[in-house]
């Protein structure tokens, strides 16, 4: 694998970003659950190592920055749904829930329906998606404008200066002014392996449909449709059912140590899409490889590893992730805008997934697709 040091930070921005933004999310669901202290380590265990192997495997094996990632959705769902089943119940219903992940990938049909969504749509949903991030940038300034004035003036000079490292020199600086300030808690990190734990898996109706069915159904329109379409957005054409199938059958080995869902990653995998991480774009699946060490590190530490994430301030990963994603929010509003026949349908796409409205448990990211594909099929029958 070709070594650049743009591929290991965008890998490492993209863990960083993944385990901050909602690994409290998946403590809670698994305390949530009735899990033990060894029994929450070991979901952070299982959930690290099954990323992990599967962004490394599928992005050697097709050439292409396939990134996967727990469902943050999911893990909401899960935080308050598992408080009136058993911990067993709730194994069991992840066994039944990636069952149905992998027969979706195995029938195709996924694959199918994404090929029926329009490039101008696909973008749109990208850029709504991913909006809130550069936004959030800038809701830093009034607390920390000191940082988000050094963060961006590395930002400004690595494009001028070194535009394949310009992320490199950024995550540089806002570490160095925040360990120059006292604000990285390194101390209270203590170096401790984890281990999986077996949980015997108990298969019941109600647990069937009070949680495989909605992690199942928040999973695919969640987090797999985004991923999928991310992958598309940047010109990447993989094997669709098989990413899906892939993801499947790791939460089903993985299921019963407390994986309780894998799918392909939207967020954290277009960190590791930019021009920033290489200007050629068959070159830029190393990131996602590195992106997998990282996780397997995490996997491997555990909760010592939630601990020295926390250590990093909410605002620098906050502007990190701003900045690494301002190229991609870019190009996918020209995709989405610059064709005069599909801009009303791409702009209510944009509009309706950039909102966050959750409806039916659906989140807003499938709601604007399907609006947006709405609009697309009136205006076709009108033309």
């Amino acid at each position: 694998m070709p070594f650049a040091l743009p591929h290991l930070a965008a890998g490492l921005i993209a863990v960083l970003v993944g385990y901050t933004s909602s690994v409290v999310l998946i403590i809670q669901a698994a305390t949530a659950a009735g899990a033990d202290a060894a029994q929450v380590s070991s979901w952070l265990w299982t959930l690290g190592i099954g990323m992990g192997i599967s962004c490394i495997g599928l992005s050697l094996y097709y050439r292409v920055p396939v990134l996967t990632a727990w469902s943050t959705p999911g893990a909401a769902l899960l935080i308050t749904s598992l408080g009136n089943f058993s911990l067993g119940e709730a194994i069991g219903a992840f066994v039944i829930s990636s069952l149905l992940i992998t027969l979706c990938g195995l029938s195709d049909w996924f694959d199918r329906l994404m090929r029926h969504i329009p490039a101008p749509l696909a973008a749109a949903m990208l850029a709504g998606v991913l909006l809130r991030f550069g936004l959030d940038l800038f809701k830093v300034a009034p607390q920390d404008l000191l940082l988000l004035g050094a963060l961006l003036l590395a930002f400004l000079t690595g494009r001028h200066l070194w535009p394949r490292y310009t992320m490199v020199l950024v995550l540089t600086v806002g570490m160095l002014v925040c360990a120059l300030r006292g604000e990285l808690q390194l101390s209270t990190v203590h170096w401790q392996l984890s281990s999986p734990v077996w949980i015997t898996p108990t298969f019941s109706l109600d647990a069937l449909l009070g949680i495989a069915l909605p992690l199942f159904i928040v999973t695919m329109t969640s987090q797999n449709m985004p991923g999928i379409t991310i992958l598309r957005a940047h010109g990447y054409q993989p094997a669709t059912s098989s990413l899906i199938t892939w993801t499947g059958l790791t939460g089903l080995l993985l299921a019963p140590f407390g994986g309780y869902a894998f799918n392909l990653a939207a967020i954290t995998a277009a960190i590791c899409m930019g021009k920033e991480v290489d200007p050629d774009a068959n070159r830029r699946w190393p990131a996602a490889v590195w992106a997998g060490c990282f996780y397997l590190l995490t996997g491997c530490f555990g909760a010592t590893v939630v601990a020295l994430f926390s250590a990093f301030p909410t605002a620098l990963v906050t502007c990190v992730a701003g900045l690494a994603l301002l190229g991609t929010i870019g190009s996918s509003l020209h995709g989405a805008l610059q064709q005069d026949e599909e801009r009303e349908a791409a702009l209510l796409t944009f509009i309706i997934t950039a909102s966050g409205i959750s409806l039916l448990g659906v989140g807003s990211a499938c709601w604007g697709l399907l609006v947006g594909i709405g609009l697309h099929q009136v205006n076709r029958l009108r033309a």
